[in-house]
């Protein structure tokens, strides 16, 4: 077997029983693995139609062909099941140690069916698999978890878990391993919560083999050596992180502020941003299995009222925090970051539903009696105790654990919420990068910025730059970035490999490890192939059309580079459709599904 260890473990957690099985061997070549594969199964296996945080949705743990095979940044891996947050297929995506080493103890992936009647954890030590109690562990943070079966399971063990957050059912709870690497959006940890399964432990001694090493070797070094030399992956996210593009997109007018309310610019960025970080807490560079890019940040707010220590802030907590709620006290946003990554939640939900909740105050619409004290915009105070009160499941932090949408609606304007298929946008305000509005209303998961990043483009100019104000051209430009991301997740490699590699690259280093001499497009089809399944279990679940929240499509931005500007949805959708090979509702055709092998699926 070469890249795919070529077993995955089923899990019934209401039967208590594992059981082994061969990889799907035709799946894993026409879905790749990880996000694609992953897919498959969950679509093969689960209705469409259940109710997420039922025992009848299935969780999903899947490694890539290149998870662990020391790949550039080939160490990722994606948990999949129906997103309780959106009602979308959920997948989310996560770095750090644990992807590799499930690989390393024989497993490409494990499927959790059911649910158990108490805690658990699964125990992986190589061919020793075993559920075990967990009761000891319900209630503990992500970080007392890791810690607490590390000391019980062995040094050498990977933890991967969730935090009160998941149990409690927050609807934006994820799932993290090595403490800080979060497969965050769409409430993975929700249902794992709601599965009563509180962790996975696991220890591998084994190895992934190539088909082609010395081939694969070369293709390594090569990309190695272009990240390296690149401007963005080998310079700018290795000196400040990714919060270096706080002012980067700041001056490109497309920072959103307060609640996207009052346009693209914060006057404080700067003093938010990546090298105020570097300046005033950074600690030291962190780097994933595989990385030669190091982006994370080990960090420490030393003394004050939000004395802290822990990774981050990444660009999307410290935007949600900082510029969306009007906050520039980056103490206070790297404590509020820190929270997240403790109780197990996604921070670019969690802040966007406290600016919307501030804008809800300011107007009125929430009374200061339900939140406990008086909430407005430029709190730093407020961010943070906010987000603990949803880590612990208290008082308003039970309504903010609904995320924006439902929490918008209660009080009377679901139209404040500034998501897309009940999914919050991250920071970057399609209003003034045309590519991305397209991106939040088309993704698969809801308002999403990974699954086509067309403020590389747009902004940063990588693989070419293209004017951010304009929507010729951005139809097929993103079709092309979201089935490369499509095959980038499910390869497990990091999408920050784009900044530096294009398709040949990453290409070279899949065939390699495979051992196919398929073409760079038609591996690229792969990538269509992922997307067009998503769209159709979207499709049988009913999930809402394609569309931008009403801010987005009737309200100028106010001020910055881009004012005057709407987004322009309607002048690149129906292109997008066409290229894509779907009808004007956004249904793929019996050609496309012909073209892509998908023909059962419609």
């Amino acid at each position: 077997m070469n890249a795919w260890v070529g077993v995955i473990l089923r899990v019934d957690l209401a039967a208590k029983t594992i059981e082994r099985e061969p990889l799907n061997m035709k799946d894993a070549h026409d879905f790749v693995g990880a996000r694609g594969l992953a897919t498959k199964y969950f679509c093969d296996e689960v209705d469409p139609n259940v109710e997420p945080l039922s025992p009848q949705n299935k969780l999903i743990y899947m490694t890539g062909p290149l998870t662990g095979t020391g790949a550039a940044s080939g160490g990722r891996f994606e948990v999949v099941a129906k997103a309780p947050l959106t009602g979308t297929i959920g997948a989310a995506n996560a770095g750090g140690y644990f992807g590799p080493e499930l690989k390393y103890a024989g497993y490409d992936g494990i499927i959790f069916e059911n649910a158990s009647d108490k805690p658990v954890y699964l125990y992986i030590n190589d061919d020793v698999v075993e559920l075990r109690d967990a009761w000891g562990l319900w209630g503990k943070s992500v970080y007392e978890t890791t810690d607490l079966l590390i000391a019980e399971c062995g040094e050498s063990f990977k933890v991967s878990c969730i935090g009160p957050t998941g149990e409690n059912g927050c609807l934006f709870s994820g799932v993290l391993n090595d403490k800080h690497r979060a497969a965050g959006r769409g409430g993975m940890g929700a249902v794992m919560g709601s599965k009563k399964l509180k962790a996975v432990a696991v220890r591998g001694t084994g190895s992934v083999n190539v088909a082609r090493p010395v081939e694969f070797m070369d293709a390594l070094v090569d990309a190695r050596q272009k990240l390296k030399e690149h401007p963005v992956g080998g310079t700018g996210l290795a000196v400040f992180g990714t919060q270096v593009l706080v002012n980067i997109i700041n001056e490109s007018g497309a920072l959103p502020t307060h609640n996207w309310r009052d346009g693209g610019y914060f006057p404080e960025a700067d003093a938010t941003g990546g090298e105020s970080l570097a300046d005033n807490y950074l600690v030291k560079n962190k780097g994933c299995f595989g990385c030669s890019i190091d982006c994370a940040r080990v960090t420490r707010v030393p003394d004050g009222p939000f004395k802290s220590e822990g990774e981050g802030p990444e660009y999307e907590a410290g935007w949600s925090y900082g510029a969306n709620c009007g906050v520039s006290d980056l103490a206070a946003i790297c404590k509020a970051s820190f929270l997240c990554n403790e109780y197990g939640m996604d921070p670019i939900t969690l802040g966007a539903t406290i600016a919307c909740a501030m804008e809800l105050s300011e107007m009125g619409a929430i009374p200061e009696s339900d939140v406990g004290f008086k909430l407005r915009f430029g709190d730093p105070h407020a961010i943070v105790n906010l987000t603990e009160m949803v880590g612990k499941n208290e008082g308003f932090g039970k309504t903010l654990a609904l995320g924006s949408y439902r929490m918008a609606e209660m009080y009377g304007h679901p139209e404040l919420s500034m998501s897309v298929k009940k999914q919050e946008m991250p920071a970057y305000d399609g209003r003034a990068v045309q590519g991305m509005a397209l991106e939040y209303a088309t993704s698969n998961r809801g308002g999403c910025h990974v699954r086509g990043y067309m403020t590389s483009p747009e902004i940063l100019g990588v693989p070419i730059k293209v004017d951010p104000l304009v929507t010729e051209g951005k139809a097929s430009l993103l079709k092309l970035f979201q089935d490369l991301t499509a095959l980038i997740d499910s390869l497990g490699v990091c999408l920050f490999t784009t900044f530096g590699l294009g398709l040949p690259e990453l290409a070279a280093q899949y065939k390699h490890a495979v051992g196919t001499d398929e073409t760079d497009e038609e591996i690229l089809l792969k990538g269509e192939r992922i997307w067009n399944i998503e769209k159709h279990f979207n499709i049988a679940a009913g999930v809402e059309k394609d569309t931008l929240p009403p801010r987005l499509l009737r309200e100028a931005l106010p001020s910055g580079p881009a004012a005057g500007k709407v987004a322009e949805l309607h002048a690149m959708l129906g292109e997008y459709y066409e290229l894509r090979g779907w009808d004007a509702d956004g249904v793929p055709t019996d050609l496309k599904n012909k073209e892509l092998g998908l023909a059962n699926e419609a």
